[in-house]
């Protein structure tokens, strides 16, 4: 299916009906932390090992020419006959001529993406060879006629049942969907293939330049029996996946099978180095031969990715899947409404440089951006940055929407404009306000409330209290130049009135710089980058004028904005870059500011006991801003509260900016998980530190737990102040 005919939202309404998938699914994300944290209990430091992998392969990407070249002559030293393949079509045309000259008639394959990414099997079928998958895994996919649907489980969305019968039909008997008995059925069905085979197909997870090698890690043996019974062995291995010396491969060692399938070490691990004999069958007698191994290195667009200084970073992939196994996307849809090959928020990366940007684009929007992938990949590669990269290539290259365009370019970036909709939206929404949320909407809008009620915009914004709110101390500790928003501005005023009540208690001068707008990551996260910069510069003149000792936020995603988008925005200019990174250096968020003053104060002391309440992680805060244990040291210091973890505090909570709006369908099943591990606590209250995870679990709440609430952090300290002051 084409980039162009897919109908993405009908497809992922399929999968959210689909039981056995969501149920698979299910089952694997509550199952997979667990294990693959037992798996790394004896490892000292998973972020050294990070560091080494990171490292390695960067130095690898950086020399890839030289490393290829080593790699192929000590591959061809050893006997090996290698062949750079530039893309699909030269693959195929190499490997089809060598069938032809060698009468090759059959072949057995282990599992690689490689030849998945360019439909190897269709063209191998189609000159009439047979072609036999002997991964387990593989196989039930290719009987179901199915693309894999991960990149280390690929029918990991199929049950038993559904295993069974394609086995019954395929062997045409009938076959009981029990587990050890199909796995017997498989291995007998599938040793014959291997002893007829003349030629085996295999992947790598790496090669090793300085002596030629490849590595094969496998659980079920197929890996070494098509590599060492035919008497042709090809290997189809990516750029991607050299590294220099066998030193090089043992942090990846150390972490794949943890990362991809929670073990110390897969069953089997197999070096390959140059050529071994083999006995083939001549004239009724077996005599033996040297084996042939050819080595096909393909590109198919990594070797444009490695001389990209953005995209360099996805060699650092060691193909574990453990994005995969903890994104909240993934982990509901499956990997098929990726459209390629390769799923997830990597596969999507992938997916731009190995086939193409219009598939990306079809499924740039299903990164919720939450930084999960980010905190696991062995790799450390920064898989939301890059897709908010190729979305401002994407735009770059032929715009937006026209209607997204006028909104951004007229409304977003123009203040004046975009507050005074904003207050006129205020009016507008009355008829369907109640009290401060939404909680029905007419017609096509309905679904939007069903399960989650929508705050309603404030009618008095945070900028139209300030006068009343601000006093200046006479010898203030600071000067705080406070960042509201759009969200603390025009949805959750009282929240920035929380924060002015506990600034003004530690003696600090709060001002509000009345020209500050939207701080742009909407208009950034639609890959807007110019629209963005125009925002930027406003916000940037505004605070310059405010000359504050601190920015301060009470929104992560804005204090990330601030601390590191604006500056790498301006990267390029000289002028700008100067003055986004001197005011990125005095930004702090709330929590970490206040949580540092109390600690000073001697504030910071449990209390213990009265009212139990929860803590939600908001994800920028957490992986971006690396803030987790302030907000909580700051709970637990607040008189009569008691602080009571919930399972999963940081997984999202589903709204992921305008992502929970648009994708509602994927939004709410995300959103009941965590109201679920809400209920489990038992607690009456929610604390959070982020106003769009306030947004989401408010509305979420008011329809599925209306007994409990939900509160920023400042709130609750400001709270607390003012049952000190009675």
């Amino acid at each position: 299916m084409t980039a162009n005919n897919r109908n993405i939202r009908q497809e992922i309404k399929e999968k959210l009906n689909d039981e056995v998938l969501r149920g698979a699914l299910g089952r694997f994300a509550e199952a997979y932390p667990i294990s693959r944290a037992k798996a790394y209990e004896n490892v000292e430091d998973f972020e050294a090992l990070r560091e080494q992998i990171k490292q390695v392969k960067l130095a690898t990407v950086a020399n890839i020419e030289a490393v290829s070249d080593r790699f192929e002559a000590e591959a061809t030293k050893r006997g090996a006959k290698v062949f750079r393949a530039k893309d699909g079509n030269a693959l195929k045309e190499y490997l089809l001529n060598l069938c032809r000259e060698k009468g090759v008639k059959r072949i057995v394959k282990s599992k690689s993406m490689a030849s998945e990414e360019i439909h190897l099997n269709h063209d191998l079928e189609a000159a009439g060879l047979h072609v036999k998958e002997t991964d387990l895994g593989e196989w039930i996919i290719a009987l179901a006629g199915h693309k894999p649907s991960h990149m280390v489980m690929p029918a990991i969305h199929l049950n038993r049942q559904q295993v069974a019968e394609y086995f019954s039909k395929e062997l045409q008997e009938d076959i009981p969907p029990e587990i050890p008995l199909m796995v017997q059925v498989a291995r007998q069905t599938l040793r014959e293939e291997f002893l007829q085979a003349d030629m085996g197909i295999s992947g790598a997870n790496f090669g090793v330049a300085e002596n030629g090698a490849i590595a094969l890690f496998t659980n079920e043996g197929n890996a070494r029996l098509a590599t060492s019974v035919p008497r042709i062995h090809v290997v189809i291995i990516g750029y991607e996946k050299l590294i220099p010396t066998l030193k090089d491969a043992v942090p990846i060692m150390r972490t794949l099978p943890r990362n991809a399938t929670a073990q110390l070490m897969t069953s089997y691990m197999t070096m390959i180095s140059g050529t071994t004999p083999t006995m083939v069958k001549v004239c009724e007698e077996w005599v033996e031969q040297e084996k042939e191994l050819h080595i096909i290195l393909f590109d198919n667009g990594r070797l444009d990715a490695a001389k990209d200084e953005k995209f360099k970073e996805i060699y650092q992939c060691v193909r574990c899947a453990s994005c995969l196994n903890v994104c909240p996307v993934y982990t509901l849809v499956g990997g098929h409404v990726y459209g390629h090959i390769y799923a997830g928020g990597i596969g999507a990366i992938l997916t731009a440089f190995l086939n193409s940007m219009g598939d990306f684009e079809k499924i740039n929007e299903l990164c919720i951006g939450c930084r999960r992938c980010t905190e696991i990949c062995p790799g450390k590669i920064q898989i939301p940055d890059l897709i908010e990269e190729l979305r401002a290539r994407a735009v770059k290259a032929h715009g937006l929407p026209a209607s997204v365009k006028m909104v951004f370019e007229n409304v977003l970036a123009n203040r004046k404009v975009f507050h005074t909709l904003l207050r006129f939206a205020s009016i507008g929404q009355k008829p369907f306000q109640s009290g401060r949320l939404i909680r029905h909407l007419p017609l096509f809008l309905a679904g939007m409330t069903k399960d989650r009620s929508l705050p309603a915009i404030t009618d008095k914004p945070l900028r139209d209290r300030v006068a009343k709110l601000s006093r200046k101390p006479e010898n203030p500790s600071k000067r705080i130049a406070f960042f509201a928003g759009c969200s603390t501005d025009f949805v959750f005023p009282e929240v920035g009135e929380a924060v002015y009540k506990v600034l003004q208690d530690l003696n600090m001068e709060v001002v509000f710089p009345e020209a500050q707008s939207c701080c742009g990551k909407p208009v950034l996260g639609m890959g807007d980058k110019e629209t963005t910069k125009r925002i930027a510069k406003q916000n940037i003149e505004a605070f310059e004028a405010a000359q504050p000792d601190v920015i301060l936020t009470a929104c992560p995603t804005c204090t990330e904005t601030w601390h590191i988008t604006y500056a790498d925005l301006f990267k390029d200019d000289p002028e700008w870059s100067s003055r986004a990174a001197a005011l990125a250096a005095k930004t702090r968020e709330f929590t970490s500011l206040v949580a540092e003053e109390y600690k000073k104060a001697g504030r910071l002391n449990k209390t213990g006991g009265g009212i139990k309440v929860t803590y939600h992680d908001s994800c920028h805060m957490k992986r971006a801003l690396g803030i987790h244990e302030q907000p909580r040291k700051l709970l637990e210091a607040a008189d009569g509260y008691e602080l009571v973890e919930m399972k999963d505090c940081d997984k999202c909570c589903g709204m992921a900016g305008a992502f929970g709006v648009k994708y509602t369908d994927l939004s709410m099943p995300i959103l009941k998980q965590k109201l679920a591990n809400i209920k489990d606590t038992g607690t009456d209250l929610v604390a959070v530190a982020c106003p769009a995870c306030l947004m989401q679990i408010q509305g979420g709440l008011d329809k599925q737990l209306p007994n409990v609430k939900v509160k920023h952090v400042a709130e609750i300290i400001a709270e607390n102040l003012d049952k000190k002051q009675e």
